[in-house]
């Protein structure tokens, strides 16, 4: 079973835009991701396994956005691009920068300083996907 940490309303209040077509699937996938994060991490749930604290469940909810935010504006809901190097999208074409084969990011920056300050990573919040 998926959590699912936000709603498109929160969403929205988030983005202080209107949730696009689709976003329920987009916070199911950004909730993945921001349970990767939270390995390890140490606080209470309810029967839903949503955290009990309202500042923790908010932290997690805003950093769900963030992360959905993040993958609809890379357009890279899958995190599946760290596996190349080269992106086409019709006309746009993405290249990585640098010399590395690291890949891009399969977390949002925002996402991992939001659950940081709230305390809800035990440490620093490496990506992996380039090792």
């Amino acid at each position: 079973m998926v959590v699912v940490y936000a709603t498109a309303d929160d969403y929205a209040a988030y983005t202080a835009k209107t949730a696009p077509e689709g976003i329920e699937a987009s916070l199911a996938r950004a909730s993945e991701r921001i349970d990767e994060l939270l390995i390890g991490a140490v606080y209470d749930t309810d029967e839903q396994e949503m955290p009990t604290d309202p500042k923790e469940r908010d932290a997690i909810m805003r950093a769900t956005c963030a992360q959905a935010a993040w993958m609809l504006a890379t357009g890279d809901p899958y995190g599946v691009a760290s596996a190349f190097k080269d992106i086409q999208i019709g006309s746009v074409r993405l290249g990585r920068a640098g010399g590395g084969e690291a890949g891009p990011a399969r977390h949002a920056p925002d996402a991992t300083r939001i659950l940081h300050v709230a305390g809800l990573l035990p440490g620093y919040a490496f990506d992996t996907t380039a090792w």
